[in-house]
């Protein structure tokens, strides 16, 4: 198969985790390419999400490296082959490319986790409120842009909707609840919003308020995306350019994993968020 010009988020990390499968095993490339009887090239395009592989091609590179995961394998297995040819890919022209590959990541997570201290969840934001956000960012987008931006951000949603949808637990602070974008009416609406997306049987929604003891964070909204085993998860943080910022390394998903259970325990149960959130909508 030829090789892949511009690998997506998905094909660069079946890559690197075949690298570390090599680096764990003590193979250099050129040790590697000997062992799995191709060139060195050939391993490197692997090893950066350029080269299609097939599931029996991992399944023999995972068994070259002495890899007894079975899960694991099965999970890196399921990632092989081109590109998935998913919704988001009309989009890959029009928006930058790490928007896209948050698309094609939510797709294939098996749950979510997201905290947030002066946004709403995108993927509980209401079109007004998603539009009104959109208005705000600097430099200016166009109209076409905004748009863009918003029928992305609204297909994205149908993950918490579609069959067997995975499960979404969103840690919002009480200033993010308070921001006032688009104005009154739209601010209401949104609470609404999260009040009745609350109540789907896959979405959780607790809240901290102003009083909690402490707030372990420094205040910048990130995702945790489950992957197939956790091997496989990813931390997506937001960046003030407009694109996302991935993370994968086994320390770094640790310590979101830490930050995220400890700002749960920090926040209010589910009944008392929703009260909270009740009363903030009565008082706008």
């Amino acid at each position: 198969m030829p090789p892949v010009s511009n690998p997506t988020l998905r094909q660069r990390r079946l890559g690197a985790e075949l690298r570390k499968l090599r680096e764990r095993a003590g193979f250099t490339v050129t040790q590697a390419a000997a062992h799995l009887g191709v060139n060195q090239g050939r391993v490197s395009m692997i090893e950066t999400g350029r080269s299609p592989l097939s599931a029996d091609r991992v399944a023999a590179m995972a068994s070259a490296y002495d890899c007894v995961d079975e899960d694991l394998v099965s999970a890196l297995s399921a990632m092989t082959g081109r590109r998935t040819r998913g919704w988001w890919e009309e989009y890959r022209e029009h928006l930058h490319a790490a928007l896209i590959d948050l698309a094609e990541l939510e797709h294939h997570a098996t749950g979510l986790r997201v905290a947030l201290a002066m946004h709403i969840p995108a993927l509980l934001q209401t079109s007004d409120h998603a539009r009104a956000l959109f208005r705000a960012v600097v430099p200016s987008m166009r109209q076409y842009e905004i748009e863009h931006r918003l029928t992305h951000r609204i297909k994205r949603q149908g993950i918490l909707h579609k069959e067997s949808p995975p499960p979404y637990s969103a840690i919002i602070h009480e200033s993010a609840l308070r921001m006032g974008f688009g104005g009154p009416e739209v601010a209401r609406g949104q609470l609404k919003h999260l009040l009745v997306m609350g109540e789907l049987p896959n979405v959780t929604v607790r809240v901290i308020p102003f009083g909690a003891e402490y707030y372990p964070s420094t205040g910048q909204s990130f995702d945790y995306v489950e992957g197939a085993v956790p091997q496989l998860d990813t931390v997506q943080l937001d960046t003030h350019h407009g694109g996302c910022g991935f993370l994968d390394a086994e320390a770094q998903l640790a310590k979101y994993r830490a930050v995220l259970d400890h700002m749960e325990s920090c926040a209010l149960d589910t009944t008392a968020s929703r009260d909270f959130i009740q009363k903030l909508g009565r008082d706008l």
